[in-house]
C-alpha cells in the first residue's frame, strides 16, 4: 500500500519527503512519525495549499461525517511544519515561501477536561478495591493517586520506588513530554507496590514493574480494568486519563498552587496547567454567592398590594406587627424583605435597639471580649457608643 502511494509521487517530490521523514525520526518520537501525513511538497503554489485544505474540510471521516476540525489543524500543522524544515535545511527542494498561514488552520475547541467530582471518584476507587485482579486494583490506584498518563505507569520500572529523606517517590520514566520526574508516593500505594514487586515472577528479563507472561502489560488491560470499576461502580464510561484529569483538579480545588500542580503532572508550561484553574476558579465562585442571595432576594420578594389600597394606618399598624423583638433590641427590617442573616443581626442596618438593652448588651460585649473575639466586642462597642451619644 505505502509502495504504490510512492509510485505514484514523482522521484525528485519523494526523494525530499523521504529524506524528511528520515531527519524528523531522530527528533521525535515513533508514533509521531508513523501518523505524520504529508501529501504534497515539490514546486507547490498556494493555490495547491488551499485545495488541500479543502480536500480535508469536506473529505469524510471514518466514522462518516468530515474530519474533526483538530485532526485538520493536525494535518496543516504538520504541512507547515515540512515547509519550515526544509527551508531551515536551506533544501534545494523548497517552495520560495510559507504556503501554510495562519488563516488556514480553523478555530480550535478549548473543551475542558472531563474528570470525575468527588463522589464519582470514591465510588470508582472503592469498586477498584473489590477487584480480585490486583493488576486492575493497583493500576486505579496509582493513576488515581499520581495523575500518571497511561503509557508512564507501564514504563515504570522495578527500582521506581524510591527513598528521599524520610518520604517515599515514585521516580516516572521519560514519557510525553521526554522528562522524567518523581512523585509523592502514598503510603498505601506504597504498600500496594510492595506487594506487587514480592509476588512477581523472579527470573524475567525485563526490568518493567508490569509484565504479563515476561511481557509487558498491554494499554488495553488498563483500558478494561479502568471500564470495569466504572461500571461496577454504576459511573457509565470513564477512560484511565479522566483520573489524571480528577487528581489535578481535586488538587486544584483544595488550594494546591499551579506550580505543584504542574511538577506533578509533569507539564513542561503552566499553560497546559491553567485549563484546570478555569475548572476551580475559586474567585468566581466567591463572588458569585455574595451576590447570589441579594439576587434571589429580588426573585423571591412577594407581590405587593398598590399603594392607595393601603390606608397610612394600616401602613402604621403593619409596620409595628412587624417590628420583631431581639434579645437586645428590634428588627426594623420591612416584612417584604426576607432575611437570611438572623445570627448577625447587631451589625445589620435595621437593627434598632434602646437604652433598657445596654446590660444585655454590655454582657455580650463582655463576652466577645473574653472570647478574644475583636470583630464581635467592636460591634457591641458601636451599640453602647451610640446609645450614650442618644442618652446625652
Amino acid at each position: 500500500m505505502r509502495a504504490r502511494e510512492w509510485a505514484r509521487v514523482p522521484a525528485g517530490m519523494a526523494d525530499t519527503m523521504q529524506h524528511y521523514l528520515q531527519q524528523i525520526a531522530g527528533t521525535l518520537r515513533p508514533g509521531t512519525v508513523k501518523n505524520t501525513d504529508v501529501t504534497c511538497v515539490a514546486e507547490l503554489k498556494r493555490r495547491h495549499v488551499e485545495r488541500y485544505r479543502q480536500w480535508l474540510l469536506e473529505r469524510p471521516a471514518a466514522r462518516g461525517g468530515p474530519l474533526h476540525r483538530h485532526t485538520v489543524r493536525d494535518r496543516l500543522s504538520k504541512l507547515r511544519g515540512f515547509f519550515r524544515r526544509l527551508d531551515e535545511w536551506d533544501a534545494a527542494d523548497r517552495p520560495p515561501r510559507q504556503l501554510v498561514l495562519d488563516s488556514d488552520f480553523p478555530i480550535a475547541d478549548e473543551p475542558l477536561p472531563r474528570f470525575l467530582d468527588d463522589a464519582a471518584a470514591a465510588k470508582l476507587l472503592a469498586a477498584a478495591r473489590q477487584d480480585t485482579d490486583p493488576f486492575a486494583r493497583l493500576a486505579i490506584e496509582i493513576l488515581a493517586r499520581t495523575g500518571m498518563r497511561r503509557s508512564e505507569m507501564l514504563g515504570l520500572t522495578i527500582d521506581a520506588v524510591v527513598q528521599i529523606g524520610s518520604a517515599y517517590w515514585l521516580r516516572v520514566p521519560v514519557g510525553k513530554m521526554h522528562t522524567d520526574r518523581y512523585v509523592p508516593l502514598h503510603p498505601q500505594l506504597k504498600t500496594l507496590l510492595d506487594d506487587w514487586l514480592l509476588h512477581r515472577p523472579e527470573g524475567l528479563r525485563s526490568n518493567l514493574l508490569f509484565t504479563d507472561h515476561g511481557r509487558p502489560v498491554n494499554a488495553s488491560r488498563i483500558e478494561a480494568a479502568v471500564r470495569k470499576s466504572a461500571e461496577r461502580a454504576g459511573l457509565g464510561r470513564v477512560t484511565p486519563h479522566q483520573l489524571r484529569h480528577t487528581l489535578a483538579t481535586q488538587a486544584i480545588n483544595r488550594g494546591m498552587s499551579l506550580e505543584a500542580i504542574a511538577a506533578l503532572l509533569g507539564h513542561r508550561s503552566l499553560s497546559m496547567t491553567r485549563v484546570y484553574a478555569r475548572i476551580a476558579d475559586r474567585t468566581v465562585a466567591d463572588e458569585y454567592f455574595a451576590v447570589s442571595e441579594k439576587v434571589e432576594a429580588l426573585y423571591d420578594a412577594p407581590p405587593q398590594l398598590p399603594a392607595d389600597a393601603e390606608g397610612a394606618e394600616m401602613a402604621k399598624l403593619r409596620r409595628e406587627m412587624h417590628r420583631r423583638m431581639l434579645g437586645n433590641g428590634y428588627c426594623a427590617r420591612p416584612v417584604e424583605m426576607d432575611c437570611h442573616f438572623e445570627s448577625i443581626c447587631e451589625s445589620c442596618t435595621f437593627f434598632v435597639t434602646t437604652i433598657e438593652f445596654r446590660p444585655t448588651l454590655e454582657r455580650q460585649r463582655d463576652d466577645a471580649a473574653a472570647k478574644g473575639q475583636v470583630a464581635r466586642e467592636q460591634i457591641f462597642d458601636g451599640l453602647l457608643s451610640r446609645l450614650d451619644g442618644e442618652a446625652s
